[in-house]
């Protein structure tokens, strides 16, 4: 049972929150490590070495973990992976031509509002006050942050981001059907699936198919990086109150908005920053509130 207060008896964080932290600071290191591959190499490549050594890590990491899988369980798991797969083979896209504190922020809160959406529309779920607000405030934020310079490369990317919310969006609400007795063994599933997602896709992609060791190695590590995110987010879930760690893992965004701002020296235009504000407003309001 997930403990009450996040704090252990000495004041320190409990081992959940602190997962989740780490879940959130391996998302943002493997959107900004995969955005940076993906400028300099085939992006659609990219992603299936990330998914492929994904898969390996979660396979050797499932084995590991108590679990009684079913085979409804791994249906569930690998449906979500065919959107992981299609999620990330666009968020490549979108950050090898667009600027990060764009395109991830999009697919973030994207990828939060529509399992709320179908919740409410199909699963008869009625959200929070919180969460309806986040939904509102998402539709002009978006607007705001396509309001891009001229030449169209943004907005491009701009819908890059918006598939790939699709495909994170598929992932939550699948993953999110499979029993918690199967213990990570749908992530595994998932992982196979995104794999085969992605193959279809290379076809999209332009330049050559085969990575450098040293780019290809930056992949493998970027799609484990992602895969430990993941695991780590599970485990944490069971560790302590779902909405503390739902929060806490959901700042994965600001990581690469951050480094693209500073370390790329990307560069906004008024709209587009209050876009953003709106965008860390709504994702705030839909973790905080689910």
């Amino acid at each position: 049972m997930p403990g009450g207060c996040g704090r252990s008896s000495d004041g320190a964080l409990s081992v959940g929150l602190l997962l989740a932290l780490a879940s959130s600071v391996c998302y943002g290191i493997a959107d900004f490590t995969g955005g940076l591959l993906s400028r300099r190499a085939n992006f659609a490549v990219v992603a299936l070495v990330g998914q492929a050594a994904g898969l390996v890590f979660t396979l050797v990491a499932a084995c590991f973990v108590p679990a009684q899988v079913t085979v409804v369980d791994v249906a569930w798991g690998g449906l979500s992976g065919i959107g992981t797969g299609v999620a990330m083979a666009f968020l490549y896209r979108g950050l090898s031509r667009g600027a990060m504190s764009v395109v991830v922020p999009i697919s973030a809160v994207g990828g939060l509002a529509i399992p709320v959406l179908v919740g409410v529309a199909v699963l008869g779920d009625r959200p929070s006050t919180l969460s309806a607000v986040g939904i509102v405030v998402s539709v002009p934020a978006l607007w705001l942050v396509s309001r891009a310079e001229r030449g169209g490369r943004i907005t491009a990317a701009l819908g890059d981001g918006l598939i790939s919310s699709v495909g994170i969006g598929l992932q939550y609400l699948a993953l999110a059907s499979a029993g918690p007795a199967a213990g990570i063994w749908p992530v595994v599933a998932g992982r196979v699936t995104a794999t085969l997602a992605v193959v279809p896709l290379l076809r999209l992609a332009s330049g050559p198919a085969r990575l450098s060791a040293r780019r290809f190695l930056g992949a493998a590590a970027t799609g484990g990086c992602a895969a430990l995110a993941l695991v780590a987010y599970l485990v944490a879930s069971r560790q302590d109150l779902l909405a503390i760690v739902v929060v806490l893992s959901s700042l994965y965004p600001a990581i690469p908005v951050l480094l693209g701002l500073t370390v790329l020296r990307e560069r906004l235009n008024p709209l587009q920053v209050v876009g953003l504000l709106g965008t860390a407003l709504a994702v705030t309001c839909l973790t905080a509130g689910h």
